[in-house]
């Protein structure tokens, strides 16, 4: 196929070559993989700037999608693409493979940088996902800094920079200018834009923007980070959102409001933290979707009320495809279940071929959890409808995950439905990612205002 860039395409393509370091912040669809292949084909053969460029992705997207993308455009088609993954001794031999381009996947960033230590070759690194270096506290961004020295170009990918909130992009554009835009440390940033908001004597729980801090931190990094929407410069059909609300029957209304009451009642609403929100909201989120997981891990069944719910609206798609995301393992086993009952094709999604299956008509029901399919992936020709009967907090996962139906080759609208316990935890998490605010935040509210309805 041949590549016609559109204006904003080149632009970026543009932006690639001419700046040693660069954020694009594009929106899913846009077509960031073919802009940045184009733009490190052009480095390395025409302008003879890059010798081994580097691409660190989402594991998925690091078996299939880059290989697949440049088989696809005709002047890449000579590119070779090795991935770097499997066990160490697949990965050293892929090492050890002439390649135009490498692509390893973030988990094993940090086992790079050590098997090189001061021989790090790559001259050229692309973080697709660049919101997964978020954490300066993690290995992969650790690992990476200190190899930065190393790098003379640098390219971060992402649609979703601060998902959770402006403290997210510290980690991110310090790997960019090594901290001249928005400080040398964490803490020099969040002095500078921040205030401290939850807190007790010793800890503080949260920051919170001061006023005008995004307007500035906006300013600090226009020269080195492009934003684009889509809206803005591609004509999707439209995306629509069905929610489905889930009555649970007497028996499961009375073991859900037991099992909660138990979780909720041990813990003090006033010492709340992100961790422990977490694990109670997950817990929570289990009831709703019908199980739970045991003090030994085991799956113990609380009701089918959502299980029926699911499959009573695959039934009203009449044979339209689906792609169903799922938040845990029992909610899995449990729709796989369930769904062996009837004359469908259903897999769960595990591998490129998934993808290509899907795209061409040979899978009805497709579950995927929203981690493994939520980055790269192109699932547009194989349906326009997902459903999640697993909610998730993660806004990032959200979004990303809907814009593999919603992008670029879609051509049908797009229907987003939700499965939503009436008053359950699903509710509170609905209403955070439709005000697609600070969802750490909103989690943590989400428990107080249920804790504090139990006590009183």
């Amino acid at each position: 196929m041949k590549f016609v860039p559109y204006p904003y395409q080149q632009y970026c393509i543009d932006s690639i070559i001419y700046n040693r370091a660069v954020g694009l912040f594009l929106d899913m669809g846009l077509g960031k993989t073919v802009i940045t292949l184009t733009a490190i084909h052009d480095l390395r053969y025409n302008r003879w700037e890059v010798s081994k460029p580097l691409i660190i992705a989402p594991k998925k997207v690091a078996e299939a999608t880059w290989t697949t993308e440049a088989k696809k455009w005709e002047h890449l088609k000579m590119m070779r693409v090795v991935p770097v993954l499997g066990t160490a001794q697949q990965r050293i031999r892929a090492l050890a493979t002439p390649a135009d381009v490498y692509v390893v996947n973030r988990e094993n960033v940090q086992w790079l940088v050590e098997h090189f230590k001061n021989a790090w070759p790559f001259d050229m690194v692309v973080l697709d996902e660049s919101s997964s270096f978020k954490n300066s506290q993690s290995k992969r961004f650790k690992s990476l800094k200190l190899v930065r020295s190393r790098i003379k170009r640098i390219v971060e990918l992402t649609g979703t920079p601060s998902s959770n909130g402006l403290e997210d992009l510290w980690a991110q554009i310090y790997l960019l200018d090594g901290g001249a835009r928005l400080g040398k440390t964490l803490g020099a940033y969040r002095d500078k834009y921040f205030v401290p908001g939850r807190r007790n004597r010793t800890t503080i729980f949260n920051y919170s923007p001061k006023d005008g801090s995004f307007e500035m931190i906006k300013q600090a990094i226009s020269d080195i980070c492009i934003s684009m929407k889509a809206a803005d410069y591609l004509t999707l059909p439209d995306m629509l959102v069905n929610n489905v609300p889930v009555a649970l029957d007497a028996a499961a209304a009375k073991a859900y409001a037991q099992l909660e009451t138990e979780l909720l009642l041990q813990v003090d609403e006033d010492t709340i933290t992100a961790g422990s929100a977490g694990v109670l909201t997950g817990k929570l989120l289990q009831l709703c979707n019908g199980a739970i997981y045991n003090e030994n891990k085991t799956a113990v069944k609380v009701h089918d009320c959502k299980i029926d719910a699911f499959l009573e609206l695959i039934e009203q798609l009449h044979g339209q495809h689906a792609l169903v995301f799922y938040n845990f393992q029992h909610d899995r086993d449990r729709l796989v279940e369930a769904l062996a009952k009837y004359d469908l094709r259903v897999r769960v999604y595990s591998q490129a071929k998934d993808e290509q299956d899907w795209n061409n008509g040979e899978i009805d029901i497709l579950l995927a959890h929203p981690a493994s399919c939520g980055y790269g992936l192109n699932l547009q020709r194989g349906g326009h409808h997902a459903i999640w009967f697993g909610l998730t907090w993660s806004l990032e996962q959200y979004e990303q995950a809907n814009k593999r139906l919603h992008r670029q080759g879609q051509e049908h609208p797009v229907i987003i439905h939700h499965l939503i316990v009436q008053g359950g935890m699903d509710e509170q998490v609905v209403e955070a990612l439709e005000n697609k605010g600070d969802m750490q935040n909103a989690l943590m509210d989400a428990l107080r205002v249920r804790i504090s309805k139990l006590r009183s």
